[in-house]
């Protein structure tokens, strides 16, 4: 398959992801296909930002693991991200503040200086950030694009600050573009366009449209990156789809008011991540208990406490089993990639409503951000609303209305508020059928192992009404690769280069957490030759559910929690050594220690020097091998010291700092 990735990298407060995204649909609208990462840090201004954009003429899963242009906005990409840049590819940056020292390029990596002082000069009065799209139009003519589609995206991008806003644009990337198709040769990639024109959307978006086309009436939340994106959606078209939309001043507020507007009977959702939810999980197991149809979106993020908010992972998995004290029923969707997490959020709403209790959406950071292309008759917007067993008036004559009676199904009659004959109260303590209170002196030990029962006989049915896992691949593959949630696409990618490597692999993904399909999950993993669960956090808890839910354990993991997604080759050599009978090693590589290096010249030296050659030395005195780092001045490249990074536990040993006489 032809493709191309894309890196630009900066500063927060570079313009980034308005470059991006203009590249983005520059490929979108040509009919290629695309997958964008952004790794970003929690800040508005400074510190190093990394955008990937994946572009192929076939559907790409994941923002794969090669880097074959780069534009880079500050020094500080070049010296971290030029060496990445793949033979064949280039370097594209200001020359007018910017250098790029040969000695960081693979070869065949071609330099590509953009005066851009000079080059602005015969257009007048342009800001700083223009050089972006200086860059941006000599990116379109290096890989072979069409500039007439890049203007159209600028002038919808720029249309609302006026014509002359919007022409300035579009001169300023025609001046890249013809500066580099004089200057410089393109670099082969010769594209069969199509044309088509698919949506670019992120999985919080598609969360936001596939709720409203389900009938979502009342959305509630407190800004939490990386959920927020669903509130300012829904923020922007609250009037027109006629949503109400409250921003609480707490998580425990926005929980309640989902959990009111759900009894009430509008279709209710809230949003937020990790630490907004642990202050949620009261008011999920009042929902359980008063069986109010509500539905909780839980974004994972780096943890615990703060940690990292714009990093992503896959920990919160045992946080949302745990939600609240007790047994209760609840549903627990994980969705797989952006048109699953449409369809999951109206999936959502129609479990919750027909089974009356709480669902809980759980996401993470990489999904709920990362926008890709989705086919354009990917979202149905027909979508069946099923609201379940609601009365709309209760004859006398069948007795009193019994909101929580007792039934095969456990299913009870749900009368809204306000319906005829159906006065009833909806209590956080336990309960008979009526709603009297079970929990002082009425106590009943035969009513509530009942109503406990009635409760959990739900469970059966939802079961019932969701899809079971399936095996993608051939069935007497070597390995099943199995996974949950957002790493759905990437393990997917490194199963196919598996196969083309010699080893055939199959791929077996689970959505739904709770219920679980046990039989199903068994009927399949019996048969598999080994397996091996792949997932983001430390301690493997998908591989620990599946054990729980199924007596089933998988042969090994392959676990990652640095804050950044998995990229195929990362899979595909741990699944080697796994299959080679090796251990997989933590050690610190030489590429995380230069990792490292960085993070203590910007926290301790300051930005004039940058890591050079690195090596295993024994300059410092220490329990474990050390890396010697040797670190240098970036303006001319002459040693200033050496760092001395643990092999095994990453610790900064020693900075020994050049002695000059």
């Amino acid at each position: 398959m032809k493709e191309v990735t894309l890196g630009i990298g900066g500063a927060a407060g570079d313009g980034l992801d308005k470059t991006g995204d203009t590249f983005a649909k520059t490929g979108s609208r040509l009919g290629l296909h695309l997958y964008a990462y952004n790794s970003y840090q929690s800040i508005i201004r400074g510190g190093h930002i990394w955008l990937r954009v994946r572009m192929g003429e076939e559907k790409v899963y994941s923002h794969g693991d090669h880097l074959n242009l780069l534009i880079a906005l500050n020094q500080d990409t070049i010296e971290r991200h030029a060496p990445e840049v793949e033979t064949g590819g280039a370097i594209l940056y200001n020359s007018d503040k910017l250098s790029c020292d040969s000695s960081l390029l693979r070869d065949q990596v071609m330099s590509v200086p953009m005066p851009v002082k000079e080059l602005l000069k015969p257009l007048g009065k342009t800001l700083p950030v223009m050089q972006n799209t200086v860059s941006l139009g000599a990116a379109i003519f290096l890989l072979g694009l069409d500039f007439e589609k890049i203007a159209e995206v600028l002038a919808d991008t720029f249309q609302h600050k006026g014509q002359e806003v919007v022409e300035q644009n579009i001169q300023v990337a025609k001046t890249g573009y013809n500066y580099a198709k004089e200057k410089f040769v393109p670099l082969g990639y010769e594209w069969k366009f199509s044309n088509v024109r698919r949506p670019f959307i992120t999985g919080n978006e598609a969360m936001a449209l596939g709720a409203v086309s389900a009938g979502c009436k009342f959305y509630s939340a407190y800004p939490m990156t990386p959920a927020s994106t669903i509130l300012h959606w829904m923020v922007a078209h609250a009037d027109r789809c006629r949503i109400v939309v409250k921003q609480c001043e707490d998580e425990i507020a926005v929980a309640n008011m989902a959990v009111g507007a759900g009894l009430a009977g509008a279709r209710s959702m809230c949003a937020t991540s990790g630490g907004g939810f642990a202050l949620m999980t009261e008011a999920v197991g009042m929902a359980g208990m008063i069986e109010a149809p509500v539905v909780f979106i839980s974004v994972q993020r780096g943890g615990p406490s703060t940690g990292i908010p714009t990093k992503t992972e896959q920990a919160d998995l045992n946080q949302a089993m745990g939600a609240s004290q007790g047994d209760f029923p609840r549903v627990i969707v994980a969705p797989s990639d952006v048109t699953d997490a449409y369809y999951s959020a109206a999936e959502a709403l129609n479990l919750a409503d027909k089974y009356q209790l709480p669902v809980i959406i759980i996401s993470d950071l990489l999904l709920s951000e990362h926008p890709e292309t989705i086919e354009t008759d990917a979202l149905r917007f027909d979508l069946p609303i099923d609201r379940g067993e609601i009365v709309s008036e209760w004859d006398k004559e069948n007795g009193s209305y019994k909101r929580y009676a007792f039934t095969e199904s456990g299913v009870s009659p749900r009368a809204l508020p306000g319906t005829k004959n159906a006065v009833h109260v909806s209590p956080s303590d336990d309960h008979d059928e009526e709603g009297i209170l079970i929990s002082d002196e009425y106590t009943n030990p035969p009513l509530r192992r009942k109503i406990q029962e009635k409760r959990m006989r739900k469970m059966e049915g939802v079961l019932r009404d969701l899809e079971p896992p399936k095996l993608e691949g051939p069935k007497d593959a070597e390995v099943t690769l199995v996974g949950w949630g957002s790493c759905k696409g990437v393990i997917g990618e490194a199963v196919k280069i598996l196969g083309e490597q010699g080893t055939a692999a199959n791929q077996l993904h689970f959505i739904y957490m709770l219920p679980f399909h046990r039989k199903e999950a068994l009927e399949i993993l019996n048969e598999c030759k080994k397996t091996v669960c792949i997932e983001v956090n430390y301690t493997g808890q998908f591989a620990r559910h599946l054990r729980a839910e199924t007596g089933f354990s998988v042969d090994d993991t392959i676990l990652k929690y640095d804050g950044e997604p998995f990229e195929p080759a990362f899979i595909v050599e741990n699944v080697k050594s796994i299959l080679q009978g090796k251990t997989p090693s933590v050690d610190v590589t030489e590429e995380d220690a230069r990792e490292i290096a960085y993070h203590y010249i910007r926290t301790h030296l300051g930005d004039s020097v940058r890591p050079n050659s690195i090596q295993i030395g024994n300059g410092v005195l220490a329990d474990e091998p050390t890396w010697c780092i040797e670190i240098v001045k970036k303006d001319d490249g002459e040693k200033n010291g050496d760092l001395y990074v643990g092999l095994r536990t990453g610790s900064t040993y020693m900075w020994k700092p050049l002695v000059t006489t």
